[in-house]
This record gives C-alpha cells, structure tokens and sequence, in this order.
C-alpha cells in the first residue's frame, strides 16, 4: 500500500530524477512554455511555483536559494526582475497545465505546461 508517499519515482535514481526537475524548471521559466508527459508537468509545477513566489520575496537568501536549484544565471536573474514583477499582484497559480493528446511513439500522455500572463 502506498498510503500517504508523495511524489513519482520516474523509474530513476534520486540524483537523476532531481537532474530532471531542475532542468524541466529552469527550461519551464526560461521559455515559459515547454511540452512534456503529464506525470512530469504535474511533479514540476509546484517547484516552478515556489521559485517565482522565492523571486517575489526578492532578498538574498531567496535568491540564494533559487540559484542553488535553478542551473542558470541568468533564468534566475529573470525570475527575479520580470516575473517578480508580472506576477506581484497574484498570490499563487503561475502555471496551467494543459492536456495535448497522447505522444505518437509509445502513446504517452503529453501535456503542455506555461506560465500564465
């Protein structure tokens, strides 16, 4: 019984499946849109989220803490000046997860997640 585990496994190592968050946000905030299976837009969603809410608060260690998960620069510097800015009056929900149909190699359920405006 899986009573009260949170969170997918991906069938990957802890290393490789946190590799795959940190890439999937830093690409999700970097190009506001990306395409992916489903489980992995809906694993990525709350940590997207909390990375804009750390560039609303705006001090050090919020930036700190983004620089030690975001893997570039200047993504964070983004977070930080423009999304900081476009989402101040918005106290949650960044992100909308849209459905696209299943993938045509292996039938996957891909979905598209992007920031909203």
């Amino acid at each position: 019984m899986r009573h009260k585990v949170s969170g997918r496994k991906f069938g990957r190592a802890t290393n490789e499946r946190l590799s795959l968050y940190r890439n999937l946000v830093t690409d999700l905030l970097n190009h506001e849109k990306i395409t992916t299976t489903e489980s992995k837009a809906k694993e990525i969603r709350g940590i997207a989220e909390k990375m804009i809410t750390l560039g609303k608060d705006g001090k050090l260690t919020a930036r700190r803490q983004a620089l030690a998960f975001i893997f570039d620069e200047k993504v964070t510097d983004k977070v930080f000046k423009e999304l900081a800015t476009r989402y101040a009056s918005r106290s949650g929900g960044y992100t909308r997860i849209t459905k696209i149909g299943p993938r045509l190699g292996d039938g996957a359920p891909m979905a598209q997640i992007e920031l909203v405006e």
